[in-house]
């Protein structure tokens, strides 16, 4: 029988980070955003999203580049990387983390989201939460009640939904992730996702993220990558 581990390694195989067209300056680059940067008002604005994009997720690509260089690990993917994440230095830890987390959140945000899933995926958050109306309360409550900056998720794991919470930069796939599991849904509660246009007010912005969650890429994770 498979490990856990080695289940995890397979499926996240399935769902490697794609590089973009943007010419290369290390083993990683900044992947380009699926849509303008505009696209997601009035929920999230342009200006968030390019400083949000360009220089935080860009600064997490080069601060990781700059960490590899030179390593037998620039051979390696993000999620390899991450899966073993306690076998690097927390520079990589946080870098590799920023990386990974602001790839997949660009994904499973779009300019035609909200609404809320269907077919196979609604039938799993309700069997999971009871409905998906309980389902939005609880994982906004874990955003809202998260102290400090860090990421809330919807994972798979032994073929179950579970909403969990990671601090800074870290993601379920981590070694160290106190509840791991493949995300198919993450939701980025640091200041810099949203302190542009909600100042403090994070509950704001969490209302605001339902209206673009990319339920089609979501449910594509999630029908795929059942561990």
């Amino acid at each position: 029988m498979k490990t856990k581990t080695n289940r995890l390694t397979k499926v996240v195989k399935e769902h490697r980070i794609k590089p973009s067209s943007t010419v290369p300056t290390g083993p990683f680059i900044l992947p380009l955003l699926p849509y303008p940067a505009h696209a997601l008002e009035p929920h999230i604005d342009r200006r968030t999203m390019e400083i949000h994009h360009d220089k935080h997720h860009g600064a997490y690509v080069a601060n990781l580049n700059n960490a590899l260089l030179g390593t037998n690990v620039e051979s390696l993917s993000i999620e390899d990387i991450c899966i073993n994440i306690s076998s690097y230095p927390v520079t990589v830890r946080n870098n590799a983390g920023g990386h990974y987390n602001h790839s997949l959140l660009w994904t499973i945000m779009s300019p035609k989201g909200g609404g809320s899933p269907h077919g196979v995926l609604l039938d799993a958050i309700n069997d999971a939460f009871g409905s998906f109306e309980e389902f939005k309360r609880q994982f906004s409550s874990a955003g809202s009640n998260r102290f400090g900056s860090g990421w809330v998720w919807l994972i798979i794991t032994k073929d179950k939904l579970i909403i969990s919470s990671t601090p800074n930069q870290d993601n379920p796939l981590m070694d160290v992730a106190e509840v791991k599991g493949f995300p198919i849904l993450g939701m980025d509660v640091w200041e810099h996702a949203y302190y542009l246009k909600y100042q403090n007010r994070r509950p704001d912005y969490i209302t605001a993220f339902w209206n673009v969650i990319n339920w089609d890429e979501v449910a594509k994770r999630f029908t795929t990558s059942k561990l």
